[in-house]
This record gives C-alpha cells, sequence and structure tokens, in this order.
C-alpha cells in the first residue's frame, strides 16, 4: 500500500500545473475552494480503493492524505529555491506569499522529506497491523511544532497583513497532529510499564553510578539556561547578556518575518517545562511517562531546530539577521547540540527502559538470587 500512496502522491504535479497555467484558478477563494476539494478527492480515493480491506487505524488515511502534501511543500521549497520551475508561481503571489521566506522554504524542505517518510513507514507499518506509536508521537511532536510556529509567525509577523483564504487551510494541519497525539498517547504502549529484578536493580542505582544519565542530566541543564536566555531575548529583555546574545550572535532571532521569535516563545513556555521534567525524570525511578513525553518533545525540538538553522543560513535572510562570522562556528555547534540533546534523552530511554518502570512486589521478593527474570524483558519493535 505504501507503494501506492507514493506513487499516487506525485499527482499533485498535475493539479498544480493544471492551476498554474489556468488563470481562471489562480483567484484567493478559487485556491481555497480547489484546495478543499482536492482534499476531499484525495481522501475519497483512499476510502475507496481500501473498501475491500479497510484500515484498523483512522489515522491511515490522515497519513496518506498528508503524503499528498508532502509533494507539493516539497514543489513550493524547491521552486522558491531556483531548483525547478512552472509548478508553484501564482501560488506565490495570490495563495501564501510568506512560503518565500527562508524558515517556511526549511520547513517545506522538512515536511516534504522527513514527513513524507514518516507517513510511508507508519502507512507500511499500519497495513501490515504492527505498531507504530513511537514513529506516530515522533510525527506528531514534529508536525506540532511545525505549524503552531508557522500559524502564528504567519500572524504575528510582516504577513499579517497579507492573509489570502488559502491560509486557512493551515489549520487542518495544526488539528490533525493534535488529534493524532491525543490518540497516540492514549493507545496502550508498546512495551511494559511494570519491571521486576531487573527494573529493581536499576533503581537502586544512584546517580554518579549511572554516568550517561548524568551526562544527560548536566546536557539538560545547559539545555534550559539556552531557552531561558533565548526565550528573554526573544521577551526583548533589557539584560546585557540578553543584548550580547542578539547582536554578536544570533540577530536573526529578531528578523522581522516572526517566526524566530515565535518559536523561541514557543521553546520559553512550553518547551522549558519539558526539559525540566525530563531532568527530574532521570532523577526519580518511576517516571513512565517519559518514553512518550520524550519521543513527542525529540520530534518537535529537531524540526524547530531544523527550520531555524536552515533559515539563519538560508540566503533569502537578509545579512544583518544572519549569524556573524566571528560567531558562526560557535552558534551553529550550540543549536546543533540543542536538537541533539531531547533525540539522545529519548534514545537512552528507549535503549534501557527499567530505570522508567513501575516495580510490582511478587511474594518472596527479599532474598531473591541476582538472576534475570522472564517478566521484566520486553520486545524490540
Amino acid at each position: 500500500m505504501e507503494t501506492l500512496v507514493f506513487i499516487f502522491s506525485f499527482s499533485a504535479l498535475g493539479v498544480l500545473y493544471a492551476m498554474n497555467t489556468t488563470p481562471e484558478f489562480q483567484e484567493p477563494y478559487v485556491i481555497l475552494e480547489i484546495g478543499v476539494a482536492v482534499l476531499v478527492i484525495v481522501f475519497l480515493f483512499y476510502y475507496l480503493i481500501t473498501r475491500g480491506n479497510p484500515p484498523k487505524d483512522f489515522l491511515f488515511f490522515v497519513f496518506a492524505e498528508f503524503c499528498f502534501t508532502c509533494v507539493i511543500d516539497l514543489t513550493s521549497a524547491l521552486e522558491y529555491d531556483g531548483i525547478i520551475s512552472g509548478f508553484m508561481d501564482f501560488y506565490q503571489k495570490t495563495g501564501e506569499p510568506y512560503l518565500g521566506t527562508a524558515y517556511a522554504i526549511m520547513m517545506c524542505y522538512w515536511d516534504g522529506i522527513a514527513h513524507f517518510i514518516l507517513y510511508l513507514m507508519m502507512i507500511s507499518r499500519i497495513t501490515d497491523r504492527r505498531a507504530y506509536r513511537t514513529l506516530g508521537l515522533f510525527w506528531a511532536g514534529s508536525l506540532c511544532a511545525n505549524m503552531s510556529v508557522f500559524i502564528t509567525g504567519i500572524v504575528a509577523g510582516k504577513y499579517g497583513s497579507e492573509i489570502r483564504p488559502a491560509f486557512w487551510l493551515n489549520f487542518l494541519f495544526l488539528l490533525m497532529p493534535v488529534l493524532g497525539a491525543v490518540t497516540l498517547f492514549t493507545r496502550p504502549k508498546d512495551r511494559p510499564l511494570i519491571g521486576g529484578y531487573n527494573a529493581q536493580h536499576a533503581q537502586t542505582m544512584k546517580l554518579i553510578w549511572r554516568p550517561l544519565d548524568l551526562i544527560l542530566v548536566v546536557l539538560l541543564s545547559l539545555a534550559m539556561a539556552f531557552t531561558i536566555l533565548r526565550g528573554l531575548v526573544a521577551l526583548d529583555s533589557p539584560l546585557e547578556a540578553c543584548s550580547i546574545y542578539l547582536s554578536q550572535y544570533e540577530p536573526y532571532l529578531k528578523d522581522p518575518v516572526g517566526y524566530p521569535k515565535v518559536m523561541m516563545l514557543h521553546l520559553f513556555f512550553y518547551g522549558l517545562p519539558l526539559l525540566g521534567a525530563f531532568l527530574y525524570g532521570l532523577l526519580k525511578p518511576g517516571c513512565t511517562w517519559m518514553p512518550d513525553w520524550t519521543t513527542f518533545f525529540a520530534g518537535a525540538m529537531i524540526q524547530c531546530q531544523w527550520a531555524h538553522i536552515g533559515g539563519s543560513l538560508h540566503p533569502r535572510t537578509t545579512a544583518p539577521f544572519r549569524i556573524p562570522n566571528d560567531a558562526f562556528w560557535t552558534v551553529l555547534g550550540s543549536n546543533l547540540l540543542y536538537a541533539a540533546i531531547p533525540v539522545m534523552v529519548a534514545m537512552r530511554v528507549h535503549s534501557n527502559p527499567y530505570f522508567f518502570l513501575k516495580i510490582a512486589p511478587f511474594p518472596g521478593q527479599t532474598g531473591l538470587p541476582n538472576s534475570e527474570e522472564k517478566d521484566t524483558k520486553y520486545k524490540e519493535k
């Protein structure tokens, strides 16, 4: 099925070409109407071809539908960068002109490549009746962060006065990952929440004897400090440290397009509490929520940092807002490490989850020999 979805998604190029060459299809409200009609037709196509063997998961249709839009986003990014032409000229003028900003171009690359691959992987797993909960949470975090920053940045930035009817289509792409996240968070976990001897042994070890966790605690503390600094910069703090950072390291935070500022505020108000919660989860045993939330936040962070780093380096960002040459490697390295920290935490939690399990007491537990028990093992998904 994923092969069919992959091939059919490229029919979006035909729709774009037809609209680009037909003036009657290029009016703002007509673009919105065609957009809605195409989404309905794509849904009906997948609904009809799966009637004989309907998928058990309604998110199949969301993923298949969004594969179609991934091709549109990738086409938009490639055309704005001058790699291809003849598909999106009309949309740049009367559809969504803010897609030509550096941040939005990098966002479209992420959607057209990373999300496209995730959709195909999850469709394959749904078709084969295999679990995809972890992949789904990563996707939900990524797309929630993507669209929340994108929509807010449009309204709050310099393009707030140039909102066209097609803008309202973006709310569908915000609603679906939120709905997907709620659905996936409430589903049974792929791994057990209760452990026996192995979990008990892991949870009796102090932090000093868990060097990897100790390193991650230090990195999370640094990430929290970095989040606070950039959040205060976005809030126009008069602190000298904020002024120095803005002028000498990341002037991109004040780009009038609005996306960098909105992203820093998102991380300050939503990301900072989560980073603090992950630090607590590495110190306090039995936090069963760690695998899900670290995965969700890793998806959000890596998407945000991809668009942020790429946007600050992109030629469409004017020179005054690019990273100064003297601080280039410092800023780039800091941002890459900042993106990697949540991913490393998520990988650590999933690779050795015993510290994050609840311990089930069992008869005769005292005095048991130091041997593994079957009930503490889990399947690798």
